[in-house]
Parts: C-alpha cells; sequence; structure tokens
C-alpha cells in the first residue's frame, strides 16, 4: 500500500547529476565487527559502497586503515568486487577500525572501539583523491567525525565542492555530540535518519513540530536541506522535500522472515542514492529503497555472500 501526499505530481523526476555521473565518494569508517573467531568488515560507508557497486555505479571510499591483517582484507574484498581502493589511506600506527563484540545472555552487545585508524584520514590526500575521480555525490556519516583529523578531512571535502551531499546520520553512542549534528546538518543536502534518531534532533536542536513531518520540516528551514528521509522500520519510509512534497510508503504485500536488521538502512541509503544517480522517478525510489532494506533484512549481516541476492532488483529495475 502507498499512501501518497504530494503537492507536485508523483511522476516527478530526480534531476540528473552531472561531473562523473556514476561517482560516488564515500567518507568515513571501516569497521570489523571482531568476534573470538572471526572478523566481518562492516561500516555504513563500506556497506552503501559495496552496493552501489553492484548496481553498477562507481563507488570511492574515503577511509583509513591500519597496516595489519584487516587492511589486506579490506583491499582483497574490495579488489574482488571490482571496487577502485585508491581513497584507502594505510596508517602507520593506528589499527583498522573495530568493534568488538560481547555475546552474552542477553545477545550482542558492540564495543566501537576509540583512537582507529579512520579517526587519522589524512585531509590533503583526501582531497587530492577527490579531484582526480570527479564525484557526483558525497555521502558522510558522523561517526568518522569524533576525531579533530577525520573532522577537518571532511570539510576540506566538502568546502566549496559544488558537488551534493547525502548525510546519514548513523547516530553511535557515545561518538556524537550536539555540535556533530549541528556541523553535518550544515554541511549536508539531503539526510537520512530512523525514527529513532529523528526524535534525539528533536529534543537536541529543539525542533518545532508535534511529528516527524513537521519537525524534519523545521529542520530543513534551519539548516536549509532540499530533503529529509526517514525510515520507520516495518511501519515504511517517508520523504519531506524543500518544496512541500511528501511522500510515504509502506511496507509491501511481500513476506520477509526478518533474520536481522543490520545493514538495513545502509541498503536503504545506497538504493536511494541510486535512484538520484540515475534520473529515476521519486516515488519508485522510495519504493525501492525501502524494499530493498526490508530484503537485507532477510539475510544474515549487512552485505549478502553473493552477488547473485542483487539480480532480481537489477531485472526488476532495468
Amino acid at each position: 500500500m502507498i499512501d501518497l501526499k504530494a503537492i507536485a505530481s508523483p511522476v516527478h523526476s530526480f534531476v540528473p547529476l552531472r561531473r562523473r555521473a556514476d561517482t560516488v565518494a564515500l567518507f568515513g569508517e571501516v569497521l570489523a565487527d571482531v568476534f573470538s573467531d572471526r572478523s566481518v568488515l562492516g561500516g555504513a560507508p563500506f556497506n552503501v559502497a559495496r552496493h552501489l557497486k553492484a548496481f553498477g555505479l562507481n563507488p570511492v571510499l574515503i577511509t583509513r586503515t591500519g597496516n595489519d591483517a584487516l587492511h589486506d582484507k579490506l583491499l582483497g574484498v574490495m579488489t574482488a568486487c571490482g571496487m577502485e581502493t585508491v581513497g584507502v589511506q594505510c596508517d602507520p600506527v593506528h589499527p583498522t577500525g573495530r568493534v568488538r563484540v560481547h555475546i552474552g545472555d542477553g545477545g550482542h552487545r558492540f564495543e566501537i572501539l576509540p583512537d582507529q585508524a579512520y579517526d587519522h584520514i589524512h585531509a590533503a590526500v583526501a582531497r587530492m583523491v577527490s579531484l582526480s575521480i570527479h564525484p557526483a555525490l558525497f555521502y558522510f556519516g558522523t561517526l568518522a567525525q569524533r576525531s579533530v583529523m577525520s573532522r577537518r578531512a571532511l570539510k576540506t571535502l566538502l568546502h566549496g565542492s559544488g558537488v551534493p551531499s547525502f548525510l546519514d546520520m548513523n547516530l553511535r553512542p557515545p561518538w556524537y555530540s550536539g555540535s556533530t549534528l549541528r556541523r553535518s546538518l550544515q554541511m549536508a543536502d539531503t539526510v537520512k535518519l530512523n525514527a529513532d534518531e529523528m526524535a534525539i534532533l528533536a529534543e537536541e536542536l529543539k525542533l518545532a513540530g508535534g511529528n516527524m513531518t513537521e519537525q524534519a520540516r523545521a529542520l530543513m528551514q534551519s539548516y536549509g536541506l532540499e530533503r529529509v528521509l526517514i525510515t520507520c522500520g516495518a511501519e515504511g519510509a517517508r520523504l519531506v522535500e524543500t518544496d512541500g512534497r511528501e511522500l510515504h510508503v509502506a511496507t509491501q504485500d511481500r513476506p520477509v522472515t526478518v533474520v536481522d536488521t543490520v545493514g538495513a538502512g545502509d541498503g536503504f541509503s545506497a538504493v536511494f542514492i541510486l535512484g538520484m544517480m540515475r534520473a529515476w522517478p521519486v516515488l519508485p525510489t522510495l519504493e525501492r529503497a525501502h524494499a530493498f532494506a526490508a530484503a537485507i533484512c532477510g539475510i544474515r549481516g549487512a552485505i549478502p555472500d553473493h552477488d547473485d541476492f542483487y539480480q532480481p532488483f537489477r531485472r526488476e529495475w532495468k
């Protein structure tokens, strides 16, 4: 079921992005979830980049890893997937980002470790990569901004670039602050967050409005945003745009057995970015992003084990 409320026509499409039309620069962390018997690569920028590559775009991950086995594993995975590795810096001192997984009776607890290589992304090197690839879009989040050095690198990349930016909130306590939220919003054009994160922003930023849509409009007005995306899990997803458009898609009648919800938001972001890059109509973009996020909930982990997972979506979306 689709509940459509829009001032403009529902067939409205995204304006095609210029520069190199298939390249997205993704800034931030690569994390390895470290279990007792294995390490699983992840982190929102990496997950989104992997999906974008599977759907035919050219994602360039701008990050920093340690000079360690996880660095070698990352490069091996990226190379096997056909992803460019030019944006991966190697740090001689700090380790590749890790998340320590604690397993107990209450389930899994994830501990994001401090002072990792992605906290030390070199601004000048990142800028050189950006100038060489001419991206049509920048993607970034909040976690890598916890350190001064990586914050400076992100600011250097976005300042005066003239390239649209996509902020994927991904709030991970305790690694954000009110200043992180405000600074991130000031650098963004499109913002994607979930319902819980919308509530955090509403309280922290004192947003006016009695519901998420009104709060999203207040957010856009305060920070000059073009659009706000709110994912609401099984209740669907919502898009609010600066021109007054409001779209809502509900969960379709395709039952999905939820294995876990890890990476669902990253899948949503990837497909919405794909729609922006391909100048799809806005409503199908929102529908497809929500459907793909639901499909990710049907597998274990954020990234499918095999490329075959993407095939039905490639066929359906042509």
